[in-house]
């Protein structure tokens, strides 16, 4: 039997991978062949023309929207991301007994995917900007933190601390790149409704929303009007074929962009804009016990699910909160999101019991991903043992993002880990942040070394040939 798949959620980073490496290990084991295409940050592992041909099933583990005409004719199986990591056999096994499967039906699958496009779930639309928002929003904010390094007003032309490649870096990541995470967030929502005909309404609104003050609250909001205006205009009303493409070219922007554009001049920006001012005075003014309790919800959201939409919920909110000049929650969203697999990776070394030798392998991999602040790096232990480690993981969390919070640290770049830290002047409290960072994985190690029991190993009768071998050895 033939297995071929792709998988690809949603940011393209951790979940993409791991469901790949967990259906290609448990296809080989089970005696399968198997090829699985990922499509994260870049496609790789790209499935032939042959591969899709000779395949008795495709099992796709995806989160959003991929390129679907080439399985035309072929049987599929259809699966989260989430479910392929944490069940990949039964995933196989109900894929080639025809489980929940389905044959691509080509133009007939994809024209019920249009009709139903706008019926996706808003997660899913927000995550779609997420996607087109994270590059500028890591790229502006490194080279943000990058300037500082000169010097905190090394970039300003009338300061005596000025110098001209930190005005550049500056230039090219915060009046450029991070000016663009607005306009690509409401762009990549109205593009998860209407296609690419949401593309333009969409970058549009995104401006008016950055450019009025509104933010991220406002592209939010604007993308998802973009988004259903354009839907309509393009999908529902039915023009004669010898002008559609006129239509489609000048009528569909011109009236999305118009209707959408004087909603978010009249009625969206100036409400959205006060409740964004309030929010962020109230942000600012946060004392030091307030600041604790928000630092402990903060941590508790970010474990929870570990890259997933209570994560992203609120580190998504996080970053928003940047353009309006409040750093540090995404202070505490970075050290809340690097302690989970930290903390997995210090309890394998110290509980060296309560693992499996596979687990302990993956620990060594969490120091890496856990510095880098990728989260997902926990997910395979809490897969594994989810009701002990999931509630240690948030314990870990909360403390080390309270402890942020509540002492005021704020971050310059809203990724990066800790090889941002060596960047100065980027953490402006940085030894109490790197005490957050160990009290954090050092909760998150005892806790789950407490909870989790020892692991027993698995011990067979020795035959007759093995005694007699062990025998001579003695």
């Amino acid at each position: 039997m033939k297995i071929v798949g792709v998988t690809a959620c949603p940011t393209g980073i951790a979940h993409t991978y791991m469901s790949a490496e967990k259906l290609q290990k448990t296809a080989e084991a089970m005696g399968y062949t198997v090829k699985i295409e990922t499509q994260g940050a870049k496609t790789e592992n790209t499935l032939s023309s042959k591969d899709i041909k000779d395949a008795d099933v495709i099992i796709l583990a995806i989160d959003r929207q991929i390129e679907m005409d080439r399985f035309n004719g072929k049987t599929i199986k259809k699966v989260s991301t989430a479910k392929a990591i944490k069940d990949p056999q039964s995933v196989i096994n109900d894929a080639l007994n025809g489980i929940g499967t389905y044959v691509y039906e080509g133009n007939k699958d994809s024209n019920k995917s249009k009709e139903n496009e706008n019926k996706k779930s808003l997660y899913t639309h927000f995550m779609n900007g997420v996607n087109y928002m994270l590059p500028f929003v890591i790229a502006g904010g490194i080279l943000i933190a990058l300037s500082f390094a000169f010097g905190i007003h090394a970039s300003d032309p009338k300061s005596d601390d000025y110098n001209v490649l930190a005005y550049a870096l500056n230039l090219i990541g915060g009046d450029t790149a991070f000016a663009l995470m607005v306009p690509a967030l409401a762009a990549g929502i109205s593009v998860s409704i209407a296609g690419k005909a949401g593309f333009s309404t969409g970058l549009v609104t995104g401006m008016l929303a950055a450019t009025s003050g509104s933010g991220f609250l406002g592209g939010m909001l604007g993308g998802l009007l973009a988004g259903y205006v354009t839907y309509f205009f393009a999908e529902k009303i039915t023009v004669k074929k010898s002008i559609s493409p006129i239509y489609q070219l000048i009528a569909v922007p011109l009236l999305s962009i118009s209707i959408v554009g004087l909603a978010m001049v009249f009625l969206i920006n100036n409400p959205i804009t006060s409740l964004l001012n309030l929010l962020t005075n109230f942000l600012n003014g946060l004392g030091e016990v307030n600041g604790t309790i928000f630092g402990l919800l903060i941590g508790l959201m970010m474990a929870a699910d570990m890259g997933g939409p209570i994560n992203k919920s609120i580190s998504t909110f996080s970053i928003g909160l940047m353009s309006a000049g409040v750093n540090a929650p995404i202070a505490a969203c970075m050290v809340a999101g690097m302690t989970p697999p930290l903390g997995l990776a210090l309890a394998t070394v110290l509980f060296k019991k309560k693992f499996t030798e596979e687990e302990r392998t993956a620990g060594k991999s969490c120091w890496v991903l856990g510095a880098s602040y990728i989260t997902e790096g926990a997910i395979p232990f809490a897969v594994a043992d989810p009701i002990r480690v999931i509630p240690s993981l948030m314990a870990g969390s909360a403390v080390a993002a309270a402890i942020s919070m509540g002492a005021g640290v704020t971050s310059m770049a809203p990724h990066g880990g800790i090889w941002v830290m060596f960047i100065p002047n980027v953490i402006n409290k940085l030894p109490i942040y790197l005490l957050a960072i160990v009290a954090g994985t050092l909760v998150t190690a005892i806790i789950v070394g407490l909870l989790k029991k020892e692991v027993v190993l698995e011990t067979k009768p020795i035959n007759e040939k093995e005694r007699s071998g062990l025998n001579n050895v003695i």
